[in-house]
């Protein structure tokens, strides 16, 4: 290396621009769970934040667990979708501090968990359970609260298995966590 070269990390490093940020979570905004594919990774609040740091747009991960088989998968789709926004070497930070729970889903991703057929998280990640509490989940499809559940695992590790006894659909419900 010779002096005054770049090194790799440096490489495509600029100035932040006025509408960087808002860009960029216009870009994520885009960018789709690729196990539920209609609701984004802002939706879901698995982007914690974007700033600028060392001329690079910097953005903050949290997986929904950290034991998430598709973390790879969406920090890679993050990454593909800002540098063909054209913010070079995106900087990718995975947080796991604090953990990321349901109450981050946005307004619009719950709804938009309920039109894909998904029941969205109930009231919030409190540990109500624990005091033998359980949350009413109604039914995607008819709106009954009519439910129960038929397995507490359901396609993913963060859906369970209910069924609707009005309309006798099965469907995931979007556990809190």
């Amino acid at each position: 290396m010779q002096p005054g070269e770049l090194i790799t990390s440096d490489q495509g490093a600029r100035p932040a621009q006025p509408a960087d940020l808002d860009n960029a979570w216009a870009t994520l905004a885009q960018v789709m769970d690729p196990e539920v594919p209609v609701v984004s990774v802002v939706d879901l609040g698995i982007v914690r934040g974007l700033d600028w740091q060392a001329g690079h747009l910097h953005v903050v991960v949290t997986p929904t667990y950290s034991g998430c088989p598709a973390t790879e998968v969406i920090e890679s789709d993050i990454r593909q979708a800002l540098e063909l926004a054209g913010f070079k070497a995106p900087l990718l930070e995975r947080k796991l501090t604090p953990a990321w729970t349901t109450d981050w889903i946005s307004d619009s991703g719950r709804e938009r968990l309920r039109a894909y057929g998904i029941a969205p998280p109930v009231g919030s990640a409190s540990k109500r359970s624990l005091l033998g509490e359980s949350p009413v989940i109604a039914c995607p499809q008819c709106a009954s609260t009519h439910t129960e559940v038929l397995s507490e695992f359901g396609s993913t590790a963060c859906k369970a298995l209910h069924r609707c006894r009005d309309c006798l659909e099965p469907f995931d419900y979007f556990k809190c966590i």
